[in-house]
């Protein structure tokens, strides 16, 4: 099977840090990775020189603090971190290559290829067939991410709404592109269940009473948002019975999950109906309480009826009541963080219906192919059959996934800052929380953040580091046709922790 060899959906920092890991490792991360993330002004990153290390042997960025300083993480204001210094000296590619040469090899079969680049400037420091094409398994979501983060804003949020039925009492439920809806209350603090169906509800049942209703309230759903086949036909079908997928929808409770505790196993095949289900129950619970009953079951409204000015169902269109969702910024932080298949497709889709294309699959894709235009990344040779990168079909080159790194941490639309924080954290947070844990990747641990991707017999990683000269850098490795279960991932965290370590001149 072509699935993910780990679950996509957890972030497996919970409670104390795994395997012994330092605590005061989460304060080396503010220290050293908060700097570029704070300042959100092109080129990004770079301003009055930090203070020289006064260690020969590690930078203080690089090394955990023994007490914490009362005045900032430089020791001065409180409020602000010394940003990094654009003098800091760039790697040499000579004494790099060498150093990542002796890490970024295959256990087994197939081969690797990589790019690193220094923000600032662009310029390729390391690359080994940087400009071939390969599939990138979920680093796909990294051109997704900024697809959305443009097309959208990080600011947007998805409303998912109940209008009045075209008979008197009938309510249509009508998704806005939320699949991560929650069944009870709405969760101001959240964004899975940032929007509650429970509160959606209650706001319907008090228009409801205002509007002097007296006969039982019929629910309708309309999911006519998204377009063409829910399934993606690139999709291995074991991996969309494994749960790596399911059937697109413009709403969904969990990220279409049947409990948002567990992230692995099957899905429901019928997300939408599965949250007008929740949402008329949570209607007749609430109903009572008005004089109002509601009648059981509900009813889908025919394909285009409500959106395209048909009768059946779509009623005068007048809002009885709405939630919204977590930003579009959170939302993309928590689909890189967590590799998060569903809700990434589901984000492409609602940037293909903002650029005026059809919420579909081609939609997405013609959506972030456009935007990568737009930044000037080449993309003559990508080839995209999802957006989500679960498709084998999919072609991208590290040297693409390089720029895409690079027009995030250090390109002129700001906006793209938004998507910084949602890169997992090497022994910290998401799909990297569980890694560089051992003596070979130390010096990456809390350093690296970068985007994984796996399959059955691909893996990547696409990220941002500070070297140990100051100096920001991104790249992107890629290996494929690997022999399934090999050491693989080890030696792409091997590489990118020799970087992190690197001052390589």
């Amino acid at each position: 099977m072509k699935r993910r060899t780990s679950p996509a959906g957890t972030d497996p920092v919970t409670g104390p840090l795994r395997r012994s890991l330092p605590l005061l490792l989460q304060t080396l991360l503010v220290v050293a990775l908060a700097l570029p993330a704070g300042l959100a002004v092109a080129p990004g990153f770079f301003g009055a020189p930090a203070p020289a290390s006064a260690g020969p042997s590690a930078p203080p960025w690089h090394q955990v603090p023994g007490t914490l300083s009362a005045g900032g993480a430089q020791g001065g204001d409180p409020d602000s971190i010394e940003p990094l210094t654009a003098t800091a000296p760039v790697p040499e590619p000579g004494s790099l290559a060498a150093q990542l040469n002796q890490t970024l090899k295959v256990d087994g079969a197939g081969s690797f290829t990589g790019v690193v680049q220094d923000a600032a400037t662009g310029e390729v420091l390391f690359d080994r067939s940087g400009d071939a094409v390969r599939v990138p398994a979920s680093n796909m979501k990294l051109l997704t991410a900024v697809a959305a983060l443009r097309t959208l804003g990080p600011e947007r949020r998805f409303s998912t709404t109940v209008v009045a039925g075209d008979t008197p009492g009938s309510v249509v439920l009508t998704g806005g592109g939320d699949v991560l809806l929650g069944a009870g209350e709405s969760a101001p603090d959240a964004v899975l269940g940032h929007a509650g169906l429970a509160s959606l509800a209650k706001a319907t049942v008090r228009a409801l009473k205002d509007d002097g209703v007296s006969v039982p309230v019929k629910v309708l759903l309309d999911d006519s948002l998204f377009t063409g086949p829910a399934l993606n036909p690139a999709w291995s079908p074991e991996d969309v019975a494994a749960g790596e997928v399911a059937p697109l929808f413009p709403l969904a409770l969990n990220s279409a999950r049947f409990d948002p505790a567990k992230t692995t196993g099957p899905r429901p095949q019928d997300s939408a109906m599965s949250a007008a289900k929740t949402f008329s129950a949570e209607l007749a619970a609430a109903a009572p309480a008005a004089g109002l009953t509601v009648a059981p079951g509900v009813t889908r409204v025919p394909a285009g009826s409500q959106r395209d000015g048909g009768t059946a169902g779509s009623g005068s269109g007048r809002v009885l009541a709405e939630v919204q969702s977590a930003t579009v910024g959170q939302q993309v932080d928590l689909f890189l963080r967590t590799s998060d298949n569903y809700l990434t497709e589901a984000i492409g889709r609602m940037a293909a219906v903002a650029s005026g294309r059809p919420g579909s699959n081609q939609g997405a894709v013609a959506a972030v192919l456009w935007q990568l235009e737009q930044l000037k990344i080449p993309a003559g040779t990508l080839r995209a059959a999802d957006v989500s990168g679960l498709a084998l079909a999919n072609q991208v080159s590290a040297r693409q996934l390089s720029e895409v790194v690079r027009a995030i941490t250090s390109g002129a639309d700001t906006r793209l800052r938004a998507g910084l924080a949602g890169f997992p954290v090497a022994g910290l947070t998401g799909t990297l929380g569980d890694r560089y844990l051992d003596a070979a990747t130390a010096r990456g641990a809390g350093l690296v953040r970068a985007k994984t991707g796996t399959l059955n017999t691909v893996i990547a990683l696409s990220g941002y580091l500070v070297d140990a000269d100051g100096r920001l850098l991104v790249f992107s490795f890629i290996g494929n046709g690997l022999t399934p279960g090999a050491a693989n991932k080890a030696a792409l965290d091997r590489t990118a922790s020799v970087l992190a370590g690197c001052g390589c001149r």
